[in-house]
């Protein structure tokens, strides 16, 4: 899928009204798809916890936070790519605490220019995550798989006085057998016997 035909979804924090009306009037329906809208770090908390987002734009500072830390923590646990905006007299100071957690930032006043490339620069570093997330979700899942295949084993050598080895290939021959994955026979067994 091209860039062009991408929808990313953002999530707008801003005590502004001006400022977040400002701000979505340049992120067009048909690229940016829902946009919502709120006025504190613990609304933002409480939508990130409903859905996750593509972009957070955060205008510091927040009724209720400062927004660096929040940005900072987005970065840390989320897909997420933030933009953060800041007085120009504290744009140094704040970059020298946000840079290394991948946080964009930006003077208040911007210019529309300024914003639209912050925007450009934003899709690419989305885009970057989205396949780093295709490459990590795998090898997630066959992690979680040897989780759930070792508990199995060792409720089989608990319950039936298996040895590991004995246990291991009891529940890879069932797979085989039945073809269907490790995962598989393994919960079952654990089902069985928990």
């Amino acid at each position: 899928m091209s860039l062009e035909k991408r929808v990313y979804s953002a999530l707008v924090v801003s005590a502004s009204e001006q400022f977040a009306g400002t701000l979505t009037s340049l992120l067009p329906e048909s690229g940016y798809s829902p946009v919502v809208t709120v006025s504190s770090a613990a609304a933002a908390g409480r939508a990130l916890n409903e859905r996750t987002f593509d972009f957070l734009f955060i205008n510091s500072p927040l009724p209720d936070d400062p927004g660096v830390r929040f940005a900072v923590d987005c970065c840390r646990t989320g897909g997420a790519v933030a933009l953060l905006f800041v007085e120009a007299a504290l744009y140094d100071t704040v970059q020298a605490r946000v840079v290394g957690h991948g946080v964009y930032l930006l003077p208040r006043p911007t210019s529309r220019g300024s914003m639209l490339r912050a925007l450009d620069w934003m899709a690419a570093t989305r885009e970057r995550l989205r396949k780093y997330e295709k490459k990590v979700q795998p090898i997630e899942e066959k992690m979680e798989e040897i989780r759930l295949v070792n508990r199995a084993k060792w409720l089989l050598i608990r319950e039936l006085k298996m040895t590991e080895p004995d246990a291991h290939h009891y529940i890879a021959h069932q797979a085989m057998d039945r073809c269907v994955s490790k995962r598989v026979v393994a919960e079952e067994i654990i089902r069985l016997y928990s």
